[in-house]
């Protein structure tokens, strides 16, 4: 029973829920809206949200894993998932897939349908991804930047505030550095073990210099983006001061030390236990939350 649980929790990608953590980044910035004049209330109905958003991203992470399981058998680490190392037989991995979709789906319409539109959206998107864009160079870190977006629309939509085009901006930079780095991290090692593409189909489309080039691109256009967000008139406005620029800093040092994990300790494959795991990246993480907060208590309008 444990080892059918343990398999079952492999399987849903528990430790990836965090990335549906980007659901909270609109009532996070609503907060300190005080035009929008969000109540605790209203701000709390989108912990659900994430919550369905995670129940519909692990019925997707099961399908796709049932489509790639032939060449996760062939993945030095992807060979230990639950359904490529068989722990769970694939008819079993069907009925999970399309009962936590359901779930996802059908809480999502009960909580605000609009909502559910996003979120199917996000589903549709994610289909497409595994059956075919996944395999296209580019395409396919398009498609896991887009995602993101969706997931922060997603939040405002189930409590009706307004989001930012910067703040989606900023999302879709961020996500897409990741993917990036992610890639590259899938391109140096399958090079390096002589394994060529045989694990992911788009790397074929991809080499170091070129990557090494995305990557370089994307991290400053996510500073410059988020800096600019900062300090832009209808921001200021929008939160009644200009010192959200004090958290730039803390910004730059998140993507630096990211990068120096990349590159300097080969790291980026993961990129949600790097984020739970790299101490200096927690602390500029949390040092961030709250200098947003304390900026929005003391300074706002």
């Amino acid at each position: 029973m444990r080892a059918a649980v343990r398999s079952l929790l492999s399987a849903l990608r528990v430790s990836q829920w965090t990335k549906n953590s980007v659901v909270l980044a609109a009532v996070f910035f609503a907060l300190g809206d005080r035009e929008q004049n969000i109540p605790w209330t209203t701000a709390a109905m989108v912990i659900p949200a994430a919550i369905l958003f995670c129940l519909a991203s692990s019925g997707i992470y099961i399908l796709n894993d049932i489509r790639d399981i032939e060449s996760d058998r062939a993945h030095p680490t992807k060979r230990l998932r639950a359904i490529a190392s068989g722990r769970m037989p694939v008819p079993a991995a069907w009925i999970f897939a399309f009962l936590f979709l359901g779930l996802g789906l059908g809480g999502a319409l009960a909580l605000q349908p609009l909502f559910a539109a996003v979120l199917a959206a996000y589903v549709a998107l994610q289909l497409l991804y595994t059956l075919a864009l996944k395999r296209i160079a580019l395409a396919d870190i398009m498609v896991i930047a887009t995602g993101f977006v969706l997931r922060a629309v997603a939040g405002a939509v189930a409590i009706g505030v307004k989001i930012s085009p910067w703040l989606l901006v900023c999302t879709f930079l961020l996500a897409l550095f990741l993917a990036t780095c992610k890639r590259r991290h899938e391109k140096v090692l399958m090079d390096d073990l002589g394994g060529g593409n045989a694990t992911r189909d788009s790397l074929a489309g991809y080499d170091r210099l070129l990557l090494d080039q995305l990557v370089a691109i994307i991290s400053a256009a996510t500073i410059v983006c988020y800096a600019i967000y900062t300090l832009w008139p209808a921001t200021v406005e929008k939160f009644g001061t200009s010192m959200l620029a004090l958290t730039i800093p803390f910004v730059v040092f998140g993507m630096f030390r990211y990068l120096d994990l990349v590159y300097r300790h080969e790291k980026g494959d993961r990129p949600e236990k790097i984020l739970l795991t790299d101490a200096p990246l927690l602390v500029a993480i949390a040092l961030y939350g709250v200098s947003v907060l304390v900026i929005f208590a003391l300074f706002g309008k």
